[in-house]
């Protein structure tokens, strides 16, 4: 039967179905565990500064480790290391909820594991679909997976509220177990075992940037806190430029690099990465800043907000393969320029119409708009970055898109929080995001106009972003190995096609 399934037209929507799940249980980690968190502070006796590290650990686990699992897997073999990553995913998983009976280390130290686990899923998961799926769906496969993702974001936290209230925080861990037990047979039964290349690791350079990433993201998720003029802000920055600096004299260097920096020559790799860094960074804030403004200033509940989020993100889940579909039959620019355009007329439009009795209506409508710009840019994006590699680089070209998404995401909130607060100073009131409270419209009113000026912001650096995207060209370039191919049967003798 099995054998049956590989043989079948509809072994790729198997496949699909195996490494989906797969991706949708490390999304709802996420939302799960943030409903979960004043649980955990409670039963912990601790505060929400400390407790917080149970997301943060999972988090910085994910993003310092992508790049070097991505590459792992185009060496090792991806089902191999995806397999792996599902394995250790379950085992944190278990532990993370026996920890109710242990104590908070234990948590937190099982979520980084679970991160370790996350990191190998995600790195490795798109790379081993977009080989099984034909290059002319390439942007059809791409959206259904962004639906996948949406659709974790949605359930997240719906059934983390469940979880903690009808059966305790605890659960909201193990029920990944059975779950991802299910999920590792069909993974090893549905796939076929592909092969890596032959070619060695590059620890030092896997060290290297996981060192200058951790360092990034913290520098950028603590700068406001701790002030970023701060010398332990300024000596974190300056340790970041040089573990850079240090990972990309070894990348160029070495014989076998864990990154390929010379794919960057290709405009559409090069390009296409900095617009989809900067789609992230014009929009990924929102995520945090919209339900405190509608919590503190409009005063409508957790729950409320929850409900008040959820068309945006399913809007995110109908347009991604949908996008997808229309990129492969159309092509990429139309698409990337055009979410992009969209999405920065949304914020725009928000920038001028908020206030403290702003309709609510046009707030959910602009937020399904940014969203379905988002999604409307995002499949194409990854397209086209994929299509001007080799597919030996599949693994960690695929974990840089995701890695590009996460220190967007971080550098994204940092910006929009250090905007906010410095306005709320210039107003006269403590620049704080703890000080906002609707009681006073003085207070709320500065925070406000911080909020209207972010989203100004924000729409600016999207602007940007289709400014790259336009000049970044539509016709797909032949990977190296490719173009090195095609070389050789233009120049062999006799070889007419026929």
């Amino acid at each position: 039967m099995l054998q049956a399934i590989r043989q079948s037209p509809n072994y790729k929507w198997w496949a699909f179905t195996a490494i989906g799940i797969g991706t949708f249980i490390s999304v709802v980690d996420t939302g799960s565990a943030m409903v979960a968190l004043p649980d955990i502070e409670r039963h912990f006796n601790t505060d929400l500064a400390t407790v917080q590290w149970v997301v943060v650990g999972y988090a910085l686990a994910i993003s310092v480790l992508l790049l070097p699992m991505g590459r792992l897997g185009d060496i090792a073999g991806r089902k191999k290391i995806y397999l792996i990553g599902l394995v250790i995913f379950v085992l944190a998983a278990g532990l993370a909820g026996a920890s109710r009976w242990i104590n908070l280390p234990t948590l937190i130290g099982a979520k980084v594991l679970q991160g370790v686990g996350s990191a190998m899923l995600q790195a490795t998961g798109m790379a081993i679909l977009i080989t099984i799926f034909p290059p002319h769906e390439r942007g059809k496969v791409l959206g259904s997976q962004l639906s996948v993702v949406g659709g974790g974001a949605v359930a997240g936290p719906a059934l983390g509220g469940f979880l903690v209230s009808f059966w305790g925080w605890e659960w909201v861990f193990l029920i990944h177990v059975p779950v991802g037990i299910v999920t590792i047979a069909l993974t090893f039964l549905l796939l076929e075992g592909g092969q890596g290349v032959r070619r060695s690791f590059d620890w030092p350079g896997a060290v290297l940037s996981a060192a200058a990433l951790l360092m990034i993201l913290l520098v950028a998720g603590y700068g406001d806190r701790a002030g970023w003029t701060s010398l332990t802000i300024l000596g974190g920055a300056a340790g970041s430029i040089a573990l850079v600096a240090a990972f990309i004299w070894w990348e160029l260097r070495t014989a076998s690099p864990m990154l390929e920096l010379r794919l960057f020559k290709r405009k559409l790799v090069a390009l296409g990465v900095a617009a989809g860094w900067i789609s992230f960074l014009g929009s990924s804030a929102s995520r945090f800043m919209m339900p405190f403004y509608l919590q503190r200033v409009l005063l409508y509940s957790p729950k409320e907000v929850g409900l008040i989020m959820i068309p945006a993100a399913v809007c995110m889940v109908v347009v991604g393969p949908l996008s997808g579909r229309l990129s492969d039959r159309f092509g990429w620019r139309i698409m990337t320029v055009g979410g992009l355009a969209v999405g920065a007329a949304a914020w725009l439009v928000l920038a001028t119409n908020l206030s403290q009795d702003t309709s609510l209506t046009l707030i959910i409508a602009m937020l399904m708009v940014q969203s379905f710009a988002l999604g409307m840019f995002f499949t194409p994006n990854d397209s086209s970055i994929l299509s001007a590699v080799d597919r030996s680089s599949y693994g960690v070209v695929s974990a840089l898109n995701q890695l590009t998404r996460n220190s967007a995401n971080v550098t994204s909130i940092a910006m929009a929080t250090t905007v906010i607060v410095t306005t709320m100073g210039v107003k006269g009131v403590e620049p704080s995001l703890d000080a906002v409270d609707a009681v006073s419209p003085l207070v709320a009113e500065a925070f406000l106009a911080g909020l209207r000026m972010a989203f100004r912001l924000m729409a600016g650096v999207l602007i940007v972003g289709v400014v790259i995207a336009i000049i970044r060209g539509e016709r797909a370039e032949q990977p190296p190995a490719a173009a090195e191919r095609a070389r050789l049967r233009e120049s062999a003798p006799g070889d007419s096609g026929g």
